[in-house]
């Protein structure tokens, strides 16, 4: 059957245990994951690539059959579909399998692929197709975070903020995340901040360089900061871009210590953490300790305050703490 993704509210889907998510809009197939796949139910996520069901069959096969008293319920997601895996997931659904959802995540599918037909033809099945975001749905996601954040902005700088995303929702919320921790303290966002805080043509992404720095990815960050020509004030959004995160994994720290489970806390954190910052995450979490984290927090907050003492020294100042970041163990 074949479902629009805003269709999704409205149609009743609980009874269903087989997805097909396939499109080229990757922010869109995740959001969808976790807004409304997830949440369907409460058991132990899988997750595997096709290549690694195709090499090993059993381990599709024995992960469906196998159900503990313990963990009945399971989520089992496919990346990377191709009509390759179409008679496997054929096979399972067959079998009339419950208390089992598997969401199948692929690219774009033409009209004469196998697996999306069966999908779509198919009535224990649900095919979700997801075409890239247009201006106008960009646009309405910033507006209303903007409302919500409550962060007054003009609708020409909305405008300019949704241009420079290239059609992709992920660009979009790393750039509105930058704009929410420059606009702490700020009455107005001037469109010359605008275009300096999402000049993607020119630097690297503030993320990614806090992200490389938290994961001790030496020579990346070295890099990022070689190539780019920070201001003065980049530095305040950089400190604040590491402050979020770091709360953000000292969270994540806190839940594994209850659930003992990185992937299940990973994959069921509000909000959503987005698939392509999973692995770095991991490797965030993996080399440094919950005390660490605290450690690090009083560190960046101290530094802001610094930097906003001496703004002449601010970029000393973060360029400091991240060499000493990454280079440390």
């Amino acid at each position: 059957m074949i479902v629009k993704y805003f269709e999704l509210g409205k149609k009743k889907i609980s009874n269903y245990n087989f997805f097909l998510l396939y499109g080229n809009n990757k922010g869109l197939i995740e959001e969808t994951l976790e807004k409304n796949i997830k949440t369907l139910s409460k058991g132990k996520i899988f997750i595997y690539e096709e290549q690694e069901i195709l090499k090993n069959k059993e381990t599709l096969e024995e992960n469906v059959s196998n159900n503990s008293f313990f963990d009945k319920e399971k989520i089992i997601i496919i990346s990377r579909a191709t009509d390759k895996i179409l008679k496997v997931i054929e096979d399972i659904v067959d079998k009339d399998v419950s208390d089992i959802l598997i969401v199948l995540k692929s690219e774009i599918l033409e009209k004469k692929s196998k697996l999306r037909a069966f999908f779509e033809k198919s009535k224990k099945t649900i095919c979700i197709p997801f075409y890239e975001d247009n201006l106008q749905s960009l646009n309405l996601l910033a507006t209303n975070f903007f409302k919500l954040k409550k962060i007054p902005i003009s609708q020409q700088n909305i405008n300019l903020i949704t241009e420079r995303c290239r059609g992709d929702r992920i660009n979009l919320y790393n750039e509105l995340e930058k704009i929410e921790n420059f606009s702490r303290g700020k009455n107005d966002l001037k469109t010359s901040d605008i275009l300096k805080l999402t000049n993607l043509s020119q630097n690297f992404d503030f993320s990614e360089l806090v992200d490389n720095t938290l994961a001790k990815n030496q020579k990346k960050t070295f890099n990022i900061l070689n190539e780019n020509n920070f201001a003065s004030e980049d530095s305040i959004i950089i400190a604040r871009i590491f402050l979020n995160k770091l709360k953000k994994l000292l969270k994540i720290k806190a839940q594994i210590k209850i659930e003992n489970d990185v992937d299940k806390v990973i994959n069921n954190f509000k909000p959503p953490i987005f698939w392509k910052e999973k692995d770095i995450i991991k490797k965030q979490i993996n080399i440094s300790t919950y005390d660490k984290i605290e450690k690090l927090i009083f560190e960046i907050n101290k530094i802001e305050l610094n930097i906003k003492k001496y703004p002449a020294i601010s970029i000393n100042l973060i360029t400091n703490f991240i060499l000493e970041q990454a280079a440390s163990n």
